[in-house]
């Protein structure tokens, strides 16, 4: 390869990585938004756009997870190699939302009565089916994860037809149960359409293969175009709706529907952050070092953020109630009980919360990122 060849590699993973950071820290403002007990948006533009900005996290990040397979297997040169990692990267994220991350939410042992099928749980499903899917051509990936996204509620019927706890893991949601008998499972996060976001990311790296400049160009008006037509439609669409006058303007255009996405929650999120990767790919200084330093460990960081933050707002209700509320080791987190009275936090401490807990994160970030870069072949590749 050509010193221009390997200069235009670095770029497209330090964009990716960046682009990746930029999530991982909006993310960490929803989660602390639960322990907070702040509404999943509401008229008040304060805690709508609260809820809003997190909004493009998982499409993101789950869009990226496409863009990775197809860079990891450009790498490994092997597609059965690719298929082996996904798959076995993908059940140990099922495993780990099912186990470590379910106790890191709630602080207890409940098993039997609370049991969480969140994004990890989609992302880890969703490489399983992706290491199926690489053995065929990219642009059949892609643009099969495309016509999902597009077409995605013609699964409906279909899904309907088969046992309910398969119909809630593919398309439905809601609560089912692991095996008859077995303990409740909440599932937000369904597979349908998310598959095909992966999938059409990973149809996506193959752009990234492209000259820096049409590349960029290429981003730039694609992500636009999309934004566009959202814009648009989304527009219309909240100007015509009937009944929802109560509502705001603004909250009827961007408060579409994420569980499952619909085709205009797609557009709203991938569309403006395809466009920003132009801007990925020039950054620099301290903000490129530590946003690209999240993005180069979102699982690590995923891990320990969720606890992380569980912890200090134990500490918070320590300080403002002089006892730790028996709230936060109840199955709450995203499902009821709902908070105490009076329990609710006000928007300038949950953002501080949310400051004080990316500042933390960032030291163990930085460390394990050269630890993983030190290993790049070994068992630290599954996080």
């Amino acid at each position: 390869m050509s010193a221009g060849g390997e200069r235009a590699g670095a770029e497209r993973i330090m964009s990716l990585d960046v682009m990746r950071g930029i999530v991982m820290v909006l993310m960490a403002i929803d989660h602390v938004r639960v322990y907070a007990a702040v509404p999943a948006g509401g008229p008040a533009p304060g805690v709508f756009f609260t809820r809003w900005i997190t909004h493009f996290v998982a499409p993101w990040f789950c869009f990226l997870a496409g863009t990775g397979a197809f860079l990891h297997g450009r790498k490994l040169g092997d597609m059965r190699a690719l298929s082996r990692y996904l798959a076995l990267r993908g059940a140990l994220l099922v495993l780990l939302e099912l186990t470590i991350l379910r106790v890191s939410w709630t602080f207890n042992l409940d098993f039997a009565n609370y049991n969480i099928a969140g994004v990890i749980w989609m992302l880890g499903w969703c490489m399983v089916m992706l290491a199926a899917l690489v053995r065929l051509p990219v642009k059949v990936v892609g643009w099969g994860g495309v016509a999902m996204i597009a077409l995605q509620q013609v699964f409906q019927p279909i899904t309907s037809a088969l046992p309910q706890w398969l119909a809630s893991i593919l398309y439905q949601g809601g609560e089912t149960r692991l095996g008859p008998g077995g303990p409740p499972l909440l599932i937000l996060y369904v597979l349908i359409p998310w598959i095909g976001v992966m999938a059409a990311g990973y149809g996506f790296g193959a752009l990234l293969t492209r000259p820096p400049d049409a590349r960029r160009r290429l981003f730039l008006r694609a992500g636009l175009g999309m934004t566009a037509v959202f814009i648009v439609v989304a527009t219309l669409a909240a100007v015509m709706r009937p009944g929802d006058g109560q509502v705001p303007l603004f909250a009827r255009i961007l408060g579409q529907q994420k569980y499952p996405p619909s085709q205009l929650f797609l557009l709203m999120t991938l569309g403006p952050m395809i466009a920003l990767l132009p801007w990925a790919e020039q950054v620099s200084g301290k903000v490129r070092d530590v946003l690209s330093t999240f993005g180069r460990v979102p699982m690590f960081y995923y891990l320990l953020h969720i606890p992380l933050i569980h912890a200090l707002a134990l500490v918070v209700s320590l300080v403002r109630e002089g006892r730790v509320d028996t709230w936060l080791f109840s199955n709450f987190p995203l499902a009821p009980p709902a908070a105490p009275a009076g329990y609710r936090w006000s928007l300038a401490l949950l953002y501080l919360v949310w400051l004080i807990a990316v500042a933390l994160l960032y030291v163990p970030c930085r460390w394990y990122a050269r630890v993983k870069s030190r290993s790049p072949q070994g068992w630290l590749r599954y996080l």
